[in-house]
């Protein structure tokens, strides 16, 4: 099978838990196998650039990646130095008045917030499991999608009656959101992602539970390092084989997160706090970047 070698870790590597199904190994390899211009691969490009650089940087924190960073180091006989993780600006700007509006109708904490970024688009037949699955949650939900294949508007692609179901509980949205904004705003408790790396950083910034639904690429790497290395969100539960998610592993996710008598759930948001208050610290960018900065000065 295409990819099987990246199913397990490799020896040596710093965790056992973050594995790759078999569709996911088969589309890993599939992408970074294939040309990316002058007849050289992703891989190609990123050991070439590994193997002849004299030192290796990663903007992240050693709290966080440490391990993985240090290992890749290992690997290549190079150095390795940390500029910190990124940390989202909080806001400066008040949410408009017609997302504030909408919003305020819920009572705080108890709406979902589902967004994949801008680049994804779901099959039709995912896109319904997805919405019938927070429907079932009971919970008010705000969905930020782009339409899904085959489909002109996310409306066109609903499941039948879905609409009139859930008329002042359900939100849909093809466009852009103000993101950040939504996630701190008193009424959104829940935040189901594609684990984009800037998404996550804005989660876990915010007082909201992480629910993660990777697809592609460093999404699922970044999903399973949440999920079960640091253990600060749930991870949606799919088929190994096929990727395939359904209504109830959407609805197992959230009421895991959601639960206070669910000891994952308890030990997911007692860790999502700990990460917040460690990512907000104050001078702890600038800490990073000037430690950064003098390694490179002895380095050289």
């Amino acid at each position: 099978m295409i990819g099987s070698d990246l199913l397990e870790p490799p020896e040596g590597f710093p965790s056992s838990s973050i594995k790759l199904r078999a569709h996911e190994a088969q589309a890993l390899a599939a992408v970074t196998t294939m040309d990316y211009g002058s007849g050289l691969s992703f891989v190609e490009r990123q050991l070439m650039s590994l193997s002849d650089c004299d030192i290796i940087g990663f903007k992240t924190c050693r709290e966080i990646e440490g391990p993985y960073g240090e290992y890749i180091g290992s690997q290549f006989g190079k150095p390795v130095i940390f500029a910190g993780p990124v940390v989202p600006n909080l806001p400066k700007i008040a949410l408009e008045k017609q997302w504030e509006k909408l919003l305020s109708k819920f009572q705080p904490k108890t709406m979902i917030f589902c967004a994949f970024g801008s680049e994804c688009v779901l099959k039709k037949d995912q896109f319904q499991e997805l919405v019938l699955g927070l429907e079932l949650t009971g919970l008010p939900f705000l969905v930020a999608l782009k339409p899904p294949m085959g489909a002109k508007t996310i409306e066109s692609a609903l499941p039948e009656g879905f609409q009139e179901r859930l008329k002042g509980r359900g939100i849909l949205h093809g466009g852009w959101v103000p993101q950040q904004l939504i996630l701190r705003h008193r009424s959104v408790g829940y935040f189901v992602t594609h684990c984009g790396s800037g998404s996550l950083a804005e989660g876990m910034v915010s007082d909201c539970q992480l629910v993660l639904l990777p697809h592609v690429g460093d999404q699922i790497i970044n999903a399973r390092l949440m999920a079960r290395d640091l253990k600060i969100g749930v991870e949606v539960e799919k088929g190994d084989e096929d990727g395939v998610f359904t209504k109830y592993d959407v609805c197992k996710a959230v009421k895991t997160v959601m639960d206070h008598d669910n000891e994952l759930g308890n030990e997911v948001r007692t860790n999502h706090a700990k990460w917040k208050e460690f990512l907000l610290k104050p001078g702890l960018e600038n800490s990073y970047m000037d430690d950064f900065v003098k390694q490179l000065h002895a380095l050289v």
